[in-house]
């Protein structure tokens, strides 16, 4: 996921309607501008809820957990993806503690050549999420 493979910020404004794009599925890798990112900076996340919301018309968010290429320190909230897993260039982790959700008008487009994540792996993810927030029985 090197930065010439990230596509450029893209303002869709109001002339384009998230209703002409496809909707994201439960378990993709999207390209995605965070809110909390420099203008400019996207990165992929995947996509965690549920496709009766995502595909909702009226829905204008999906929840999303975003990744990093950056596995030298995993927290007990990380999962780590492998590369050949999830067809992505490089080993990623999901960064449970930072599910979000993000404007459907800030999803760029799908990464070129994943596979989405398993049932199992967003439910992994889900029980990272409780452990990130201390709800741990």
């Amino acid at each position: 996921m090197g930065r010439e493979d990230r596509p450029e910020y893209l303002a869709w404004g109001p002339r384009v309607s998230t209703q002409a794009r496809r909707s994201p599925q439960r378990g993709e890798i999207w390209w995605t501008h965070f809110h909390t990112d420099t203008p400019g900076k996207n990165r992929p996340a995947v996509i965690v809820s549920q496709n009766g919301r995502n595909n909702h018309p009226r829905a204008d968010s999906v929840l999303a957990i975003p990744l990093s290429t950056s596995v030298q320190k995993l927290g007990p909230w990380h999962l780590l993806l492998r590369a050949g897993e999830t067809g992505l260039r490089e080993d990623s982790v999901a960064w449970a503690e930072n599910i979000t959700t993000v404007g459907k008008e800030e999803l760029l487009q799908p990464v070129d050549g994943h596979r989405p994540l398993t049932n199992a792996q967003i439910c992994r993810l889900a029980a990272l999420v409780r452990v990130a927030m201390g709800c741990v029985e």
